[in-house]
Formats: C-alpha cells, structure tokens, sequence
C-alpha cells in the first residue's frame, strides 16, 4: 500500500512531536525548571500550599518570603503565635492547627472529648478573628476499638463542635493517615470510613483531608477514590511514595494526572505539598509546585 505508515515514520512523528514540546515552558514530571520559570506563569487551577514541618531548618520568616517568591498563598499546620509572619507576607494559612490532643487522642475516645471541644472552641474564635475557616482534627488511634464504635464516637464528639464551627465559620478536618508505615493503629486510615463519619456527622462544617501520600499507602487507587469521595474532601496533602519524598519520577504517582482529577471536580481548596525534600529545600517546593500546576 502506498499509504503505509512505516514504524520508521511513525518514530520520526513521534520524535518531532516531543522536540516541539520540549521548547515550551512547561514543567515534566521530573520537576525541570524551564530557565525563565517564574511565579506568574502559575495557571491559577490550583491553589498553592505547604506544611511547614517538611522545613523545619528554615526559619519561618525566611521561608514565607520564599514561599511567596514561589508562588504559594499558604504556610499550614501553623498556630496563632505563627499567624502574624503570614500575614505580614501576604500569605493565609489553608490549614491552621493549634487545637486538640495530637493524633493518637482524638474524637473516638469519648473520655477526650470534654478536652477537646474546649479547645477547638477557644480556638475558634481566633481563627474567625485572622480569616481562616478550617482547622486540622483527627480520629486518635484505635486501642481495640471497632470501626462502627469508632464512627459512633467520633461522630458525637464533633456533633458538640458543629454549632460553635458554624458560629465562626470554620469547618473541621479531620486528616486521612496510613496505619501501615507512619501510624499504627490510626482509626480514619481509609476513606470509605471517612465519608461515612461526614454522613453521620451531617453538617458541611466537617470535612476529610484527603493526603494522597498515605492513601496510597493504604488503599491506592487515588484517582477513582477522589473522584467518588471528593464531596467529602476539603483539603489535599502530598507526597511521593515510597519514602514521602519529592512527587517526581523517584516515586510511583502520577502528580498532573492526579492534579487534574482534583481539579476536574471542581475542587475550589488548597493542595499543600508535604513532602520531606531530599534535595535542596526551595529547589524541591518549586519543582513541586510547577509538578502540581496543571
């Protein structure tokens, strides 16, 4: 056949079409910089965050005003005495912490209770106070526990918090964590329990943070999970996997596929990197971001 297309011609199409995308100033998953990056080049789908704790040799000050120079609008999982040095850089906090008893206690104990929805409550009034409407909250390890108790009890434990949250604007969420590598024995460690806590709590004031790092861990499937559950999702984290290092070729995620599945639908929160950079810091966050920029 004189029409025949050669595997010969076919490479060549091919290798032409991967020179001409090459020149444009995108970012693969490898993480190269194009020399003329700058922050402004962010397309604006995504809202841009990071946790602080994955850089905790930089100090706060220093790290805001690189953060801004990157193109973030958030530093998370900082408290009230922190909030200040954020605003003084232009930046809000998508995540703010400060309240509860750290992971291993939290809202399926009913013994914790008391404690706790008095001080998210106290808490609450601050955060009202600087503008930011969420605040992080987890289940507290199982001891033994039930999945069906564990939902009960938390369940009636962030009940006592909802009219306060609604009061202030806030809304509660509680993070998604893997008890195989980081969290032995954490209760909420899939998202189908989750979702299932947001419906019996009942009120769009409670919400999941979904952290695609450990729910890879645990359930994998990530992107046909975010697509069924994501009404339930007020939040993202990430992370490469395995180790919880840089989100490129390293690891075994596809960061602009999952980007875009989060985007698609029609998520309006933050998704904060995570990770805990092997490499130089800064260089690392940014090449994270642009990763994330679909």
């Amino acid at each position: 056949m004189k029409n025949k297309i050669t595997r010969r011609s076919s490479l060549k199409k091919v290798l032409a079409g991967l020179t001409a995308a090459s020149v444009s100033p995108t970012i693969s998953i490898s993480g190269t910089l194009p020399a003329e990056w700058n922050a402004t080049m962010l397309k604006g789908n995504i809202n841009h965050s990071v946790c602080k704790w994955c850089y905790g040799k930089i100090p706060l000050e220093t790290f805001a005003a690189e953060a801004k120079k990157i193109g973030l609008t958030s530093i998370e999982l900082l408290g009230p005495e922190e909030w200040p040095v954020l605003k003084k850089y232009g930046l809000t906090c998508a995540l703010p912490n400060g309240a509860g008893m750290g992971i291993e206690k939290g809202f399926n104990d009913p013994a914790n209770h008391d404690e706790l929805v008095k001080s998210y409550e106290e808490l609450f009034p601050k955060l009202n106070a600087a503008g930011y409407t969420t605040v992080i909250c987890f289940s507290g390890n199982r001891r033994g526990m039930s999945d069906m108790d564990g939902l009960r009890n938390c369940a009636a434990g962030l009940k006592r918090l909802i009219p306060s949250a609604e009061k202030y604007n806030v809304t509660l969420i509680m993070e998604l964590l893997n008890s195989k590598v980081n969290h032995k024995d954490y209760m909420c460690d899939h998202t189908a329990w989750g979702a299932a806590l947001c419906e019996m709590v009942g009120s769009e004031k409670f919400k999941l943070l979904y952290d695609i790092y450990h729910m890879q861990i645990m359930e994998g499937d990530v992107i046909a999970t975010i697509r069924k559950y994501h009404k339930y999702i007020g939040h993202y984290h990430t992370g490469g996997v395995p180790g919880r290092n840089e989100i490129d070729e390293t690891q075994e995620l596809n960061y602009p596929a999952i980007m875009k599945a989060i985007f698609d639908t029609g998520f309006k929160g933050f998704v904060a990197q995570e990770f805990i950079p092997k490499a130089d810091p800064l260089t690392s966050l940014r090449q994270g971001v642009m990763i994330c920029d679909i």
